[in-house]
């Protein structure tokens, strides 16, 4: 929802690397009027010339109050510090679960729509929403305005592209008759179900119920509607699997390049295969695959092997973490199981589509 896309949300993957001591530093002023910041100053021209009131646009960013919190909270990416056994647990618990299966009951059309034009089951754009914010229930309570203008003039280095989404942000409150200092969302500004940065609300959000409106504040139908088309402009392919759970070694063996979720999949079969991983007979030698390990903690020395297909890199897009991708497919997949579904485009070669929901 996760560019170095980080978001749709989430953009916990991209600073990795970046120590706290990095992200607190002062702040140049403690607002960013741009009657007093040169910055600001030069982010109004520039919007002007696309055609945006000047006085609409000082209004807005005379209000945007710089936030230390924010910055604090970007070293604290929980893709970074939380094993697999700890990441799953915050997303794979019951009433998450059940409230996937609701969420799709109260929204059965438009799931059933999305999955028709996208190609997208409806528990995997479920699950995306339900990882975000449990169904539009936790949608942030960061001031966007402040999120994005603390980042776009403060982080040490990624300050180019959050001036992007301050000015996407800005452009889309705009369009939207929206009060910029009255949205909320993640501390990186991320906003809405789907937890979009104002970039991919701007490119994806689609007005799926056909209100005039691209609304991922408070309507769940455009937001079911606006995931899928991510996924869709992104490479999804309907009815193929995402993944191939196989056996392996009791440690990940050298050589192979496990965990990069941010590239395509380019490990070919032959190689895993030497490698000593249970690779699928139905798999030609030379296909190419995402190869994931997680260590499992149950008192052994033991690891699982997931071997990623093009979908699970497409789930990627969303937030550049083999965590998140998997809390997401594993999410799916709870959800499935208890709506009585198989879910064989999760981990199978069938691709018989699924009946809509």
């Amino acid at each position: 929802m996760t560019v170095t896309r980080f978001h749709g949300s989430t953009p916990l993957a991209l600073i990795a690397g970046v120590s706290l001591s990095l992200l607190t530093l002062p702040a140049a002023a403690a607002d960013f009027d741009p009657r007093q910041h040169e910055g600001a100053r030069s982010l109004v021209d520039e919007l002007v010339d696309q055609g945006i009131e000047r006085e609409w646009l000082e209004g807005a960013m005379a209000e945007a109050v710089y936030r230390q919190s924010v910055l604090d909270a970007m070293a604290g990416a929980a893709e970074r510090r939380l094993t697999w056994h700890e990441y799953r647990a915050i997303f794979l618990d019951a009433p998450r679960i059940a409230n996937g299966v609701a969420f799709i009951e109260a929204n059965r059309a438009a799931f059933a729509r999305a999955e028709a034009e996208y190609g997208v089951p409806p528990e995997v754009v479920a699950a995306i929403i339900g990882v975000e914010t449990r169904y539009g229930g936790v949608t942030g309570h960061h001031r966007v305005l402040d999120s994005l203008a603390t980042l776009a003039f403060h982080h040490p280095r990624r300050g180019r592209f959050f001036h992007g989404e301050l000015a996407a942000f800005l452009e889309i409150a705009h369009e939207q008759e929206r009060a910029p200092g009255s949205l909320t969302g993640s501390y990186a500004g991320a906003m809405g179900y789907p937890q979009f940065i104002p970039t991919s609300y701007r490119a994806y959000a689609v007005d799926f119920d056909g209100d005039g409106l691209r609304d991922l504040w408070t309507n769940p139908v455009d937001a079911i509607g606006s995931v899928a088309n991510y996924f869709a402009e992104h490479g999804w392919r309907a009815f193929e699997p995402i993944y191939h759970e196989v056996e392996g070694p009791a440690t990940p063996p050298d050589g192979i390049d496990f965990n990069r979720a941010a590239r395509p999949p380019a490990v070919t079969a032959a190689e895993l295969a030497a490698a000593g991983l249970d690779v699928p007979d139905s798999l030609a030698d030379d296909h190419r695959l995402l190869p994931v390990s997680l260590e499992l903690e149950n008192g052994e020395d033991t690891w699982r092997y997931v071997l990623g297909e093009h979908n699970f890199y497409v789930i990627t897009r969303y937030n550049h973490s083999h965590l998140y991708a998997m809390a997401v497919i594993e999410l799916a997949e709870a959800i499935a199981e208890a709506r009585g579904l198989e879910a064989h485009w999760l981990d199978a070669t069938d691709t018989t589509p699924e009946e809509a929901p």
